[in-house]
């Protein structure tokens, strides 16, 4: 635990550092990152949810990080969705609750305006989840709030019915094997994309997805990037290292991470961790 808290600490103080940058510009709640609400390790309410997600910090390009109960994200206006989406999946938080289906609703949080969800009508793309709704069945409210339209992206159905839900499957997976992992996911946004309905929202062409579990110091990363089209291939060849994505996106993935341990995680595509039983 003590590995485990120090990093903890770290993440912490590097969020706050960052939000008081982005004070001036970014729109915060009350708990928002870097508001000063404490947590340590695994601290979690009596509904379940996090009482902060500090201890996941990626850096924002937009300066829009929302703070949800559940999970935060940081809202990109010029695509009209979220750049990324991170949470702690907790194994006592995995459950399968027969909650309906509610309608998606616009994320009020965002300064700028979600996008509505009827620009995805007719559009031949799926609504799909970055968070995803099987991820969040502790109760109704954390449910509901994967059905915000700031945690949508148009994705082929394809994709999201197959080897995109085998990975989210895939996470599940690992959040009741290691009891517990981070999650952060998006889409990669980059000039000229498709898009779709009068807000424009844009179509990635791939979508990302990164899974750290931090134990001591023994720490676990391994993250995907998967085209936004159908695909039989095993997850295995969609694995990256996340300096890839970083590239790609602008986007620093872990900056409270000790930089020699984030340094080496990041390079490194190592699978067998992951992928044994």
């Amino acid at each position: 635990m003590k590995y485990r808290n120090s990093f903890f600490t770290v993440l912490c103080l590097s969020v706050c550092l960052l939000s008081c940058k982005q004070n001036n510009t970014a729109e915060f709640d009350s708990v928002a990152i870097g508001s000063g609400v404490e947590q340590t390790s695994g601290e979690f309410d009596k509904a379940g949810a996090s009482r902060s997600n500090l201890d996941l910090a990626p850096t924002s390009t937009t300066k829009q990080i929302i703070q949800h109960t559940y999970y935060s994200l940081s809202y990109n206006e010029e695509y009209e969705q979220a750049e990324w989406v991170a949470y702690e999946l907790k194994k006592e938080n995995l459950k399968n609750n027969d909650f309906k289906r509610p309608y998606f609703i616009e994320d009020n949080k965002v300064s700028t305006g979600s996008a509505d969800w009827r620009n995805y009508k007719k559009s031949g793309y799926d609504k799909g989840h970055l968070v995803p709704a099987a991820d969040m069945e502790l109760n109704l409210d954390s449910y509901n709030d994967t059905f915000l339209t700031s945690n949508i992206s148009p994705q082929d159905h394809e994709f999201n019915a197959g080897i995109w839900n085998r990975l989210e499957q895939k996470v599940r997976f690992w959040a009741e094997k290691y009891n517990g992992v981070y999650v952060v996911t998006g889409g990669v946004l980059e000039p000229s994309l498709q898009t779709i309905g009068k807000d424009h929202v844009a179509v990635p062409k791939e979508f990302y997805k990164i899974i750290l579990y931090p134990s001591g110091s023994n720490y676990k990363m391994i993250a995907f990037l998967i085209p936004n089209k159908a695909s039989n291939k095993a997850l295995f060849d969609y694995a990256v290292p996340v300096d890839v994505i970083e590239k790609k996106t602008g986007i620093d993935f872990f900056p409270a991470l000790d930089d020699a341990i984030e340094n080496k995680l990041e390079k490194e595509v190592d699978k067998h961790p992951w992928f044994i039983r």
